[in-house]
Formats: C-alpha cells, sequence, structure tokens
C-alpha cells in the first residue's frame, strides 16, 4: 500500500481494524536495522592495531620456526577477538534494548477518540497530534492548526519555518510552537529523509574519562617505545645475533600492548547501564555512565522532580460577575485536549467534574508558548459573540486584563501559600476582563529532602531551576531543604556560581543554557534536568543531561541520561552506579601503568643481569592473558562509590603508578637476582622464575591497589577471586610441569608465591601513604 489517496483522514480518525489491517501490511513505522553483520563484526576484531602487533608476532615466530609457539599465539589472538566480540555484543544488545524503551509515543485519533500509541504502529491515513516539544514520527501533511517548525537536521536550514493547513513535514522534525493536526502519508521506509530521522540517538561517545586512560597509555606506549630502542642499541651493541634481538623486541613490544583495555571499558559501561536500568536510569549512550561520576552541580527542575507531579485544582477564585463553574470552562477551553501537559489535564479534570451552563463553542485554539507564558482560545458565546479566552501566568495575564487590588491580594497570598496560580480573562479583544485565579497544587514528593541530602554528602550542589513564580519555588525549595536566596529575575547574571542561589525562578527554557554555560565557565561539572523541546540546548551542552520522566522527545534524544520514574531517586543511583564505575575502572587503569613500566624495565634490567632475553615473546603472551584479561574482572568488584564527585589527574596517577611500579620492579629483580646468583639457575629455567614471578607479583599489586586504604578493608569480588585463583592456578601450574617453559621445582613455585603473599602486605604499606598523599581515593 502507498500513501497516494490517503492524505484525507475520517473526520474521526481510523478505525482500528483498518489501522491494524495497514500495520500488516505495510509494516511498522520504524526503519531496518542496519548493523554491521556478525561476520564483518568478527573480521573487524582481527583487524585493528592490538591484533596486528599478535599477527606480527606469529609471522615472526613463523619466521624462526616456532610452530608451536605461532599456533599458541594464533590462539591466543582467537580468543581476544572472541572476547571482545562478545563483549562488544553484549554492549550492542544493552543499548538497544533501552533504546526500545525508549521508544516514541504518538498521539493519534482513532475510533473517535485521541489516545497515545508507539510511534512503531502509525499508519498512512492516521491523524496524529503534533505538539510543542514533540518529534514528527512520520511524513505528515498538516489540515489544521499551525505550528513552529524545525528541520534544520533533515534538509539543513537552520530557519525554523511556520506551517498551516498543506504544509507537508517529515519525520524528524522538531515542533518548536503551537499545535495542528495531520495525517500521515509515509511510514518507515517510506520517509522522505529515511535513517536521518532517527528518532533516539544512541551512538557511543568517548567519554573524557576515557580519552584521559588512553593519554595515559599513549604516554605509556611513548616511554616504552624509547626503552625498547635503549635495548636493541645494547643488545647489538653487546654482540647479541639478530636471532636473539628479534624475539627480545618482539617481547618488548607485546608487554606494552593493552590488549584488553577497549573491552574492559566497554564491559565497565555495559555493567554499569545494566545496573542502572533495573532502577529506571536509561543511559541514551554508554559514556553517561562514565560522565555521571564527575557531576558536582545538579540544575533540578522543581515539578515531577522535587515535586509529586500530581497537580490537581485546589482554589478557584472567581472574579465578580464570574463563578467557579464557569472559570473552569473557560479555562478548560484554553487547554489542550488530548495531550500530556499536566497543568491541562489537571484543569479539563477539573471542569469537568463542575460543567457550565451555556459554555461557549471553540473555535480556534492556541498552545501554549513558553515566551508569553500563556494559551488562548478564540470562542463564540450563546450569543455569536466572538471572544478571547487567555489562561497563563498571572503576571502575563494581568498586562492584557487590569487586576483589582483585591485580585492582586488573592494571587499573591495563594503563591506564598506554594500554590501554582494561573489567571483567566475573557471578552473582546480590546476589552478582556479578569475571570479568575485558579491556584492548582503539586506537594513536595517525601524523599525530595533525604535525597538532596544524600547528594549534599556525595559533594553534589543542587539548585532549583524552574519557569514557576518565586515565591512558589521558594516555599517547596525550603521544604525539601534547599535553603538559601533566590535569583533575582531577569537575565541570568554574568559568572553565576552555584552557591550564590539555592532556587532560579521565572526561567524561561532558554535561559537555562546560559545558566548551563555559566556554570560551566567557573569550571563544574553540571549536571541539568529537562523536560522539554526548548531544554534540548541545555541538555546537550551539560556534561551530564538528564530528561525527567515526564520529558518530550526532544529532551530525551539530547539527555545523557532518561529517568523512567519521577523524582531524585534515579539521578542518585546514577551517581553512585557512575562512580562506581570509576573506581573500577581507575583500578584497572592504575593496575595496567604499573605493568607496563614494570614489564619493559624488568626486561631491561633482565638483560644486563643475565645478557639474555628473561621473558620470550610466547612467555609475554601468556602474561597477558592470564594479567591483562583475567584482571577485566575488576569490572565486577566490590567498590565504594567516590565520595566525592571524580576528576581525572593524570600527572598524579602515573606518579602513583611509577612510585608503586618500583617497589614491584624492585621484588622482581630481587627474585631474579636470588635465582641467578644463590639457586644458580640457568637462563632457561630463569625464565620461567620471571614468568612466574611477574604472574605472582602482578596478583599481589592487584589486591593491593584495588583497595585505597588497608588491602583487607574490602571483600573482593566473587569474579576477582576467581580469576585470581585461576591466575595462579595456570601460571604455577605451567612452572611446576614445565608446559610451554623449562620445569621449576614445586618448592621454588611455592617459595615465589610465599614472597609474593607477603609483597602484598610490604606494598600496602606504602601504597596508603602515597595514594593519600596524592589524593586518590
Amino acid at each position: 500500500m502507498t500513501a497516494s489517496g490517503q492524505d484525507d483522514a475520517p473526520p474521526g480518525g481510523l478505525a482500528s481494524d483498518e489501522a491494524r489491517r495497514r500495520l500488516a501490511d505495510i509494516g511498522p513505522n520504524a526503519m531496518p536495522d542496519t548493523a554491521l553483520h556478525p561476520l564483518r563484526r568478527a573480521f573487524g576484531k582481527l583487524w585493528a592495531p592490538v591484533p596486528w602487533m599478535l599477527e606480527a608476532a606469529i609471522l615472526l615466530e613463523i619466521a624462526l620456526a616456532k610452530y608451536v609457539e605461532a599456533a599458541i599465539i594464533a590462539g591466543l589472538l582467537i580468543f581476544n577477538a572472541v572476547l571482545s566480540f562478545v563483549q562488544e555484543g553484549l554492549a550492542q544488545a544493552t543499548l538497544q534494548a533501552l533504546k526500545s524503551r525508549l521508544a516514541l509515543n504518538a498521539s493519534v485519533r482513532r475510533d473517535g477518540v485521541w489516545k497515545i500509541v508507539p510511534a512503531t504502529e502509525l499508519v498512512p491515513g492516521d491523524s496524529v497530534k503534533l505538539s510543542l516539544g514533540a518529534v514528527v514520527a512520520a511524513d505528515v501533511k498538516l489540515v489544521e492548526g499551525s505550528v513552529l517548525l524545525d528541520q534544520s537536521m533533515l534538509t539543513g536550514e537552520s530557519m525554523p519555518i511556520e506551517a498551516g493547513p498543506g504544509v507537508e513535514t517529515y519525520a524528524g522534525a522538531l515542533v518548536r510552537r503551537g499545535e495542528a493536526v495531520a495525517v500521515v502519508t509515509a511510514t518507515g521506509v517510506r520517509t522522505k529523509f529515511g535513517r536521518t530521522s532517527e528518532l533516539v540517538r544512541t551512538a557511543h561517545v568517548v567519554s573524557t574519562q576515557q580519552k584521559a586512560v588512553l593519554r595515559v597509555v599513549r604516554d605509556l606506549a611513548l616511554f616504552n617505545g624509547a626503552v625498547v630502542v635503549l635495548l636493541v642499541g645494547w643488545a647489538y651493541g653487546s654482540g647479541m645475533t639478530p636471532a636473539e634481538i628479534v624475539p627480545l623486541v618482539l617481547t618488548a613490544v607485546l608487554a606494552s600492548i593493552p590488549v584488553a583495555l577497549p573491552a574492559t571499558f566497554t564491559l565497565a559501561a555495559a555493567v554499569g547501564a545494566r545496573n542502572l536500568a533495573k532502577v529506571g536510569v536509561l543511559p541514551t549512550r554508554l559514556s553517561a555512565v562514565d560522565e555521571a561520576a564527575t557531576m558536582d552541580v545538579l540544575c533540578s527542575d522543581k515539578t515531577g522532580t522535587l515535586t509529586a507531579n500530581e497537580l490537581k485544582v485546589t482554589t478557584v477564585h472567581p472574579m465578580p460577575g464570574f463563578d467557579e463553574p464557569r472559570v473552569l470552562g473557560l479555562a478548560a477551553l484554553a487547554s489542550s485536549e488530548g495531550g500530556q501537559d499536566p497543568v491541562d489535564g489537571a484543569i479539563r479534570a477539573a471542569a469537568a467534574r463542575v460543567p457550565a451552563a451555556d459554555s461557549p463553542r471553540l473555535v480556534k485554539f492556541v498552545p501554549f508558548d513558553p515566551a508569553t507564558k500563556m494559551s488562548e482560545a478564540s470562542v463564540v458565546d450563546a450569543g455569536g459573540v466572538t471572544q478571547r479566552v487567555v489562561k497563563g501566568a498571572f503576571a502575563a495575564v494581568i498586562g492584557l486584563a487590569q487586576a483589582s487590588p483585591a485580585a492582586t491580594a488573592a494571587a499573591t497570598g495563594l503563591e506564598t501559600q506554594g500554590f501554582r496560580v494561573l489567571a483567566v480573562a475573557a471578552g473582546p479583544p480590546a476589552a478582556m476582563q479578569l475571570a479568575g485565579i485558579i491556584a492548582l497544587s503539586d506537594p513536595p514528593r517525601a524523599d525530595a529532602a533525604s535525597l538532596i541530602a544524600e547528594l549534599r554528602a556525595l559533594g553534589v550542589h543542587t539548585v532549583m531551576v524552574t519557569g514557576d513564580a518565586p515565591a512558589t519555588a521558594a516555599i517547596v525549595a525550603h521544604a525539601v531543604g534547599l535553603d538559601g536566596e533566590v535569583c533575582p529575575p531577569g537575565p541570568i547574571p554574568d559568572g553565576v556560581r552555584p552557591e550564590q542561589y539555592a532556587v532560579f525562578a521565572g526561567v524561561l527554557p532558554e535561559a537555562k543554557y546560559q545558566l548551563v554555560k555559566g556554570f560551566q565557565s567557573g569550571g563544574h561539572t553540571v549536571g541539568m534536568c529537562g523536560d522539554g523541546a526548548n531544554d534540548a540546548p541545555a541538555l546537550r551542552q551539560a556534561q551530564m543531561g538528564i530528561a525527567v520522566s515526564t520529558a518530550t522527545d526532544v529532551a530525551k534524544s539530547a539527555a545523557g541520561i532518561v529517568l523512567t520514574s519521577p523524582g531524585l531517586a534515579g539521578i542518585v543511583a546514577a551517581v553512585r552506579e557512575g562512580r562506581i564505575t570509576f573506581q573500577r575502572i581507575l583500578t584497572y587503569t592504575l593496575n595496567s601503568i604499573i605493568k607496563k613500566i614494570v614489564t619493559v624495565l624488568f626486561l631491561a634490567i633482565g638483560l644486563l643481569v643475565t645478557g639474555h632475553a628473561i621473558l620470550t615473546p610466547l612467555l609475554m603472551v601468556l602474561l597477558m592473558v592470564i594479567g591483562d584479561f583475567l584482571a577485566m574482572s575488576l569490572t565486577t568488584d566490590n567498590v565504594r562509590p567516590s565520595p566525592l564527585p571524580n576528576v581525572w589527574r593524570i600527572g598524579k596517577l602515573t606518579t602513583a603508578g611509577v612510585a608503586i611500579g618500583l617497589c614491584l620492579l624492585t621484588f622482581c629483580v630481587g627474585v631474579l637476582v636470588v635465582g641467578r646468583y644463590m639457586a644458580g639457575l640457568g637462563i632457561d629455567a630463569l625464565r620461567t622464575l620471571a614468568f612466574i614471578t611477574v604472574a605472582f607479583g602482578s596478583q599481589a599489586t592487584l589486591y593491593a591497589v584495588r583497595e585505597r586504604a588497608r588491602l583487607w578493608g574490602s571483600r573482593p569480588g566473587l569474579w576477582v577471586i576467581v580469576s585470581s585463583l585461576a591466575d595462579l592456578a595456570i601460571a604455577a601450574t605451567l612452572a611446576s610441569l614445565g608446559v610451554l617453559m623449562t620445569p621449576l621445582g614445586l618448592p621454588v613455585v611455592a617459595g615465589t608465591l610465599a614472597a609474593a603473599i607477603a609483597f602484598a602486605f610490604v606494598l600496602d604499606v606504602v601504597k596508603v601513604p602515597v595514594l593519600a598523599h596524592l589524593g586518590i581515593t
């Protein structure tokens, strides 16, 4: 079925049966999956810098006629590829699951009734409502009303366009203002711009945390590269043959490869995202888990986050000549039908309970405009006279209809009690009069105060940002523990600081962007709550954009995380999970720094002590597997969240790595010297000893650095314990039985293990003051 002949929809919309028939014929309003074929993804795991190094090692081993070693390295290459492939698949599955939960809904008229349905169920011929903050979910043709459309991401035109009846627009356009009814003309693959209209962006964004860690790895690669050059120069000058130099260089290069680093980042973020999804917090990209750890200022909206979002009309104050049913009836005419605005819903519900006699007939409705803070309607009364009805903020409405001192006093009194106050005016456009005042209540959430206190304890400063009147906002702020000054109405002051004000009231959506930039210019990492289309720039500008549970589609697509339940609990959970993830990756990164420094320097010192390479490429690959890969279990370790917002201090982290690494290097060299000069071991046995020394010493170091205080301060995670036992068992078994290496006596292996355990406690004594001095917590 095509869109032709379906520009005109039945007055009451399609019948449900007809919509189901068209959906079966045409298919869902969705784009086909364009993900890479699994075979192409698998091949990609073998075609990247890290696999290239392993593949070069295989070729060099074959060139040296070491076919068994080449086969072992090939097996490890495949193991690495499979591991990365599986972890990437799990991460993609996580994002796809989250994406499905963020799918768009559409307001559609079926069987004469407006209802909310998934956008994927739209079919050509459907009547849909386009309102402020919505994403156009299919190609449509407007039939009534007018809207301001932003089609910049589709056409490249930066200026929004005014659209009325007869205008066509396309899937992915944003409704910036107004409200209209349109007929769907094309869906899914038949839409004009196809893939460019993807509605929820979940593309992976490299976080500042990952950039910082990759910088560490790059610096280490430069350092290790310099050491390798010196090694080659010394080996060549000492008369070593090319057959000896090539394996030495290959071993040093392998020692510098951060094999499991990309997979570890992905796995840690995916674990965090899955944990957050369980508590109703949906990251739109994996890097959002990292970003939540660094937030130190939260700009929280009021309605639905600090309050219960259960708006209801509590007081109606009619002006002379009007009564309560008439005031509510007029207000209902100036309220959207079938939309999701809680204020309009509360007013229409109140008006339905006390219907007014001879209610005017609605001719035209103009939806709420954040710039004017009003909505309005044109109506015809029983006498056939056209009137204008306006509903909005009291200060805005009295600019059109003069208020008596009694009305102003009534509005002020209601605002000081914490009510949200709206005014209703009606009459001829040139002679409108105030009809009444409506007060709505939205009580603070029971858990808001305790959650704000919890954020404060975590080092996150919270401010309220709302469009409500200052008096109302201040009362709610005080009730939830946000005590402080209220920012004066008007433009956001230059150089504003979070600690200056507790409340920013009367803030237009556009001003939130300036507020976020102002805080960021002071060096803060900002989290921003938002719910509307006009909040999207602020959500994008903030390091941590947070779309609340009632957010529009545009806000959800701009945010880093989306809350599925109201309140601050999801934000607190995101901060805690982000900091837990940070601590896990910090431990892995510090562990990597230590091992990369120590292994290359150990090779250099071993060459000076023995005159030979003390590790072969095969032994180095084995160390990579039992070290780097098994250390990935740190992504599930039991850790305490950081007590304060996280900041990557690369210099201090590297300094800590060097200090602790020198201790590990001393241990490794000490064991080597004992084996060489006291036990009289030959070079082949020394290589086995060097292998188990690095393996056992690395495990001792891991347990020392995973806990910032004493190593016995917390119980390691189950998978950390299992991987450690596997690491020790593999290394001890290979060394004792002489598999792929010269065998060592069991007493030597056991003695080395005992020395490593003792070393862990000695290192712990050094580590605590080092980390404390550098402020690594």
